[in-house]
């Protein structure tokens, strides 16, 4: 299929998304549906002006070409991230409710707990649980939280912690003096999240279908708006990875619109978008 929209900058045939939704799928395990089209022009349009390529075929070409110079700005180009503070705030409840106190009497002897966020995008997802958890925690508490995502771009502003003030809205007035610095001069309408949230998050880039350099277990993961974009089959099987790193009882937070079957994995639904841990499949 050949066909394409004549009033479009670039010439975008379907041959082209195709190729490019191919390439992203190998490589990320993300399905892209044929209504991405628009949205592939549209992100992808800027990195064809940028290299003063004149259409999609050359930028295709560009991409087998130049692999390793170019694939990563391709796919942080078509990555979609979507993110707030405390998005989906039934979690950040159970997890002050339910799952410290459980962490507090599980894990005594050292005092520390390992989390991770997978998929953080621009860091809202990490800092809240990293915010949930030194509010509820005994001071002499350590918190290690890892927060990895496919996007390089969307890790750098994560790890850089400056936010606009529309995005802070939704936290409190007490909350935000805790631990937030207000921007000045120039950054008057921006604020940056403080050292001490800082210190206790790791960012890496991670691509989930690849090999994972973890190894040492974690008390609960987030993974959610994630799922969402994998068939049954990839779900499945990183849900059974993610439960590789979870010890038995140990909790998995999904998205809101997202589900993996209990049946085919080692997690059993307990709440809205919350998954447990009762099982070792042999």
């Amino acid at each position: 299929m050949s066909t394409y929209d004549k009033q479009r900058e670039f010439e975008f045939t379907w041959d082209d998304f195709n190729f490019l939704r191919k390439l992203s799928s190998e490589y990320s395990g993300i399905l892209v549906p044929d209504e991405k089209f628009d949205m592939f022009y549209s992100r992808l349009s800027k990195r064809i002006r940028v290299l003063g390529l004149s259409d999609f075929k050359s930028y295709s070409n560009f991409l087998k070409n130049n692999h390793d110079a170019e694939f990563t700005e391709f796919i942080n180009a078509i990555t979609t991230n979507l993110t707030s503070f405390f998005r989906e705030k039934h979690h950040f409840e159970f997890l002050k409710d339910k799952l410290i106190p459980e962490l507090i009497k599980k894990n005594q002897s050292t005092k520390v707990i390992k989390a991770w966020s997978a998929g953080c995008s621009t860091g809202e997802e990490p800092y809240s649980i990293v915010m949930t958890l030194l509010e509820n925690l005994p001071s002499n508490w350590e918190v290690k939280l890892l927060a990895t995502d496919l996007d390089t771009k969307v890790l750098e502003t994560a790890a850089n912690g400056i936010y606009s003030r529309e995005t802070v809205t939704n936290i409190s007035e007490a909350r935000l003096k805790r631990w937030f610095h207000n921007g000045k001069g120039a950054q008057i309408n921006k604020v940056k999240v403080k050292a001490e949230l800082q210190a206790c998050i790791r960012f890496r880039q991670l691509n989930l279908m690849q090999e994972w350099p973890m190894q040492q277990p974690f008390d609960f993961i987030f993974c959610r708006n994630v799922f969402i974009y994998f068939d049954r089959e990839t779900k499945c099987t990183i849900a059974q990875r993610y439960s590789s790193l979870l010890p038995m009882d140990a909790y998995l937070f999904i998205g809101h619109s997202e589900t993996i079957q209990h049946g085919n994995t080692d997690f059993e639904l307990i709440g809205h978008t919350i998954y447990k841990k009762v099982s070792k499949r042999v």
